[in-house]
């Protein structure tokens, strides 16, 4: 699978870290830089990446990951998540077919940043599953805005 990464200059550390777990998972990675202090623009080229498939999932980074996670769900295609506990992450993938993990360098440690992340990435969204009608209605909006 291919990944993008970006970060704001808050979560540099945390990105370097998770590099090597996405690299040592066996995938292939693209940085997007972490220089920015103004994170939606980082957040906004990961997300117009990924929505126009130029990768299969992306990863933003900040503070809390909230700003990221908001600034990637204003492009249409994105559909970013905050992962902040095991289910949820899992969930992120199965239930809502998320496509960008947002992840909060000063809320949750390393250990539990890599866990989230590995969990996050290990899994596929199955369109059969119970959650096709709600992911497909948000779709849709996206689609025809």
């Amino acid at each position: 699978m291919k990944i993008i990464i970006g970060c704001d200059p808050n979560a540099s550390a945390l990105k370097a870290e998770l590099k090597e777990l996405i690299l040592s998972l066996g995938h292939e990675l693209e940085d997007y830089g972490s220089d920015d202090p103004i994170y939606g623009h980082t957040a906004i080229r990961v997300a117009e990446a990924v929505a126009a498939g130029k990768a299969d999932r992306g990863v933003l980074l900040c503070g809390t990951g909230l700003g990221m996670c908001l600034a990637a769900n204003k492009v249409r295609g994105a559909y970013a998540a905050l992962l902040t506990d095991n289910y949820s992450a899992a969930r992120a993938i199965l239930s809502n077919n998320s496509n960008i993990a947002c992840i909060g360098a000063g809320t949750i440690g390393s250990y539990l940043a890599k866990t989230l992340l590995e969990t996050w990435l290990s899994l596929e969204y199955d369109p059969n599953c119970r959650s096709r009608e709600k992911v497909a209605c948000y779709q849709e909006y996206d689609a025809n805005r």
